[in-house]
């Protein structure tokens, strides 16, 4: 079995088996890395005899994926959720062991049932053990949605090109006593073997993937005159290949698992633009690709409903506090400003100025602005193929 085989395919479709009221992890250890794994039912019978209090399975079939899968779902079928909820070991003949655990049901059967339920629900957050991406997630925007979802209790994975701020980001949350995890993988989201990788480290850490929030990004201001064909080319390749290439592997994911556990939806969410609703003036690279983003967007959108993925995009109005607008060097402000985009602007402090003054609420997207977007789009069951303006007014749709 390859190694794509066990992260796209295998390890995603048994945690969805062991899934209940919350995700389960799953985790696999290959056979090199074992000091034991049976080589017959025998051997398993006998550490079996050592360790009867631990739930498992030994399944001796090690090529066929739909046989390993079919004896490991009839074994699921036998337990009660609290029993998929308990650690579960799956020993896989010459293949390596996959480990599972989870949280217990709750009751909630009576009034105080369905208060503690509640309370446990508002300790554990609205996202409690989803497995969340960011790409981009390093800094920024990117940086604010990793921490709003990681406090919201959900396992992160953190995809971007700094390695250092990104591994600084999951440093301050993984030092504290949080029940969830974030991990750092360094990624190139237009690159399809980088996203692949991308993929296979994030089932590794966690057996699958719930949302996938494609906020990765990058702008090149400058009209016909000034942008070159480089940096369109840049622009394009980051902005709307990558979000393709991110789907595409995202989506492989969930469909297993949707496969074998259809209750719920999984979610691939764009951090699309106001520049994804009109044209931007002198910045057509960046529009052209937020506009193009929401045309792969709807059409992913009708194409994975049938697998339960819903697929939709945020716009965002202008988040002058991040380093895409303030970035000293390479920032959207001094862009304008060498660009000549605000005309009569002698410094940054008058092209924000001038920006503030467009929109109708006076002030800059935030990060709560937009993450009020990106949990209504998570726990609704209704919507797909939908753009949501978070713009203070400034578009109007």
């Amino acid at each position: 079995m390859t190694t794509e085989q066990i992260y796209f395919n295998l390890l995603p479709a048994v945690r969805a088996m062991f899934t209940g009221e919350y995700p389960t992890i799953a985790n696999f250890t290959d056979k090199g890395a074992l000091k034991f794994l049976p080589d017959s039912v025998k051997e398993y019978r006998e550490w079996q005899n050592k360790h009867g209090q631990i739930i498992s399975l030994y399944v001796e079939e090690t090529e066929d994926i739909k046989q390993i899968l079919s004896e490991i779902r009839s074994f699921s079928q036998t337990l009660t959720n609290n029993q998929k909820s308990m650690p579960v070991w799956i020993f896989i003949k010459d293949l390596g062991l996959i480990h599972l655990f989870g949280l217990p049901e709750l009751s909630v059967a009576d009034q105080d049932g369905q208060a503690i339920g509640d309370s446990w629900n508002r300790i554990l957050g609205r996202l409690a053990f989803k497995v969340v991406m960011v790409t981009g997630g390093a800094q920024g925007f990117g940086a604010g949605i990793a921490t709003s979802t990681f406090k919201q209790g959900a396992h992160v994975v953190i995809a971007d090109m700094n390695r250092a701020k990104g591994e600084k980001l999951v440093g301050k949350f993984n030092s504290g006593k949080h029940p969830n995890r974030m991990i750092f993988v360094q990624a190139d989201i237009s690159d399809a073997e980088s996203v692949k990788n991308l993929m296979i480290e994030t089932v590794k850490a966690f057996g699958g993937l719930d949302v996938m929030i494609s906020n990765a990004g990058v702008l090149r201001a400058g009209g016909l005159d000034e942008l070159n064909e480089a940096d369109f080319d840049f622009v394009t390749k980051v902005n709307y290949k990558g979000f393709y290439v991110c789907t595409k592997y995202a989506s492989q994911i969930m469909k297993v698992q949707n496969k074998e556990n259809r209750k719920g939806f999984s979610d691939i969410i764009q951090i699309n633009s106001k520049s994804g609703l009109q044209g931007s003036n002198r910045n057509f690279a960046y529009a052209g690709s937020k506009f193009g983003g929401i045309g792969l967007m709807q059409s992913f959108a009708l194409e994975l409903i049938d697998d339960r993925i819903k697929v939709n995009s945020i716009c965002p109005g202008n988040f002058f506090d991040g380093p895409l607008w303030s970035d000293p060097e390479n920032g959207l402000f001094i862009q304008y400003l060498r660009a000549g985009k605000v005309k009569g602007a002698k410094n940054i402090a008058d092209v924000k100025s001038f920006y503030e003054a467009k929109v109708p609420m006076k002030r800059g997207v935030t990060v709560d602005d937009v993450m009020r977007a990106v949990y209504y789009v998570i726990e609704q069951e209704y919507e797909t193929g939908q753009t949501i303006p978070v713009t203070g007014g400034q578009v109007m749709k």
